[in-house]
């Protein structure tokens, strides 16, 4: 197998979509009884039939989380380097359509929001830009990564697909992880939302974490965008992708994102709405289907909610954050890229994920050891 486009090519969107609603209760029942998922079993767990057994899906999820990871709940920080962006992606605030002031950090600024996010204790760090290849580039990266690294033992990035030269580069400067969403895999539906860019090319962005992989990144994190098509099919296809990639990466860890689509400036959204209960049915689904796979919760989800998803399967959370350039300090006006749902500090958040029996992780292990 040359990379994931040649299992994709082998799927329908329909067939995927059918099979999902023909699931049974006695699919669900055996999936729940199974010792290892596959994923026919992943299937019956994100469907309708299986809503009467979310509550025990829940228990089982907490069982796991809790043999694999313990009673820990990893905090981090977003920070935004820039808002500038190629492309026209119809749910984004950043959108080049949208006549928003744009704004990239300059090195001084870049070090003016560690100051403050180093005074809430975060040692871990995701740098998120849009895409746009003339101003967040490589080298503006690595400088990046060069200003960061003396503060944060952990480094992430969100930014546009690269070339495995290029994350190659990025690895030998100190970077962890690297997020990249597909949005959707509804392959005949991507350019109606993607219409003009480099992000238009699907199949390009469906090869990002092969390219990630080859690089020998440490983590690949992995999402569809909840809410821009059928949440059920889409995380079908991302739970395929993780399957490959964990079979032909596999000394890479991996994770899973759940943003539901947020008002932003702009922006209109679809009617493939995602309810609290199905989000909840989801990631229960995610950590049966795989022990290993880290959850991460943002602050896209309102407060209760995110208390409530503490227990269920959760290992890391966003917290304090600001998702406009500058945020923290510098510019604390700059446009969103969504709106926040939880807008607590740092340390409120990890009072209630003390509170709840858990410990807050400021910083990952040591990379000495």
């Amino acid at each position: 197998m040359h990379s994931f486009k040649d299992i994709f090519e082998q799927y329908s969107w329909n067939d995927v979509q059918q099979s999902i609603h023909r699931k049974t209760a006695r699919d669900v029942e055996a999936a729940l009884s199974a010792s290892r998922r596959t994923l026919e079993d992943f299937k019956a767990l994100i469907s309708p039939v299986a809503a009467p057994y979310i509550e025990q899906m829940a228990q089982l999820s907490h069982q796991l989380t809790q043999k694999r990871f313990g009673k820990t709940i990893q905090l981090f920080a977003p920070l935004y380097l820039s808002n500038e962006c190629n492309n026209i992606c119809t749910y984004c605030g950043f959108s080049l359509e949208h006549k928003i002031k744009r704004k990239t950090l300059s090195a001084a600024e870049i070090l003016q929001e560690i100051n403050v996010i180093k005074q809430h204790g975060f040692n871990h760090i995701l740098l998120v830009t849009g895409e746009a290849n003339h101003t967040v580039h490589v080298d503006y990266f690595i400088n990046a990564i060069h200003l960061i690294k003396p503060h944060f033992s952990n480094i992430s990035i969100e930014v546009q697909p690269l070339e495995q030269e290029e994350y190659e580069q990025l690895q030998r400067t100190g970077l962890h992880s690297v997020l990249v969403y597909q949005e959707t895999y509804h392959k005949d539906k991507y350019k109606h939302y993607h219409p003009k860019g480099k992000k238009s090319n699907f199949h390009y962005r469906l090869e990002t974490p092969d390219r990630i992989g080859k690089a020998g990144m440490h983590k690949i994190g992995l999402g569809v965008l909840l809410g821009l098509e059928d949440w059920r099919t889409d995380t079908f296809f991302c739970a395929l992708h993780l399957d490959y990639l964990q079979k032909k990466y596999w000394q890479t860890k991996y994770s899973i994102s759940f943003p539901r689509i947020r008002p932003a400036e702009g922006v209109d959204i679809s009617g493939f709405n995602i309810t609290d209960k199905e989000l909840v049915q989801l990631i229960c689904a995610y950590r049966l289907f795989n022990e290993e796979v880290e959850i991460s919760i943002s602050t896209r989800e309102p407060e209760t909610f995110r208390n409530h998803l503490i227990k269920l399967g959760t290992t890391t959370m966003s917290a304090g954050s600001k998702t406009n350039p500058g945020g923290y300090s510098v510019d604390e006006n700059s446009l969103e890229q969504f709106e926040i749902s939880d807008d607590r500090s740092a340390e409120e958040v990890a009072a209630v994920i003390a509170a709840n029996g858990y410990q807050p992780v400021w910083k990952d292990w040591d990379k000495v050891f």
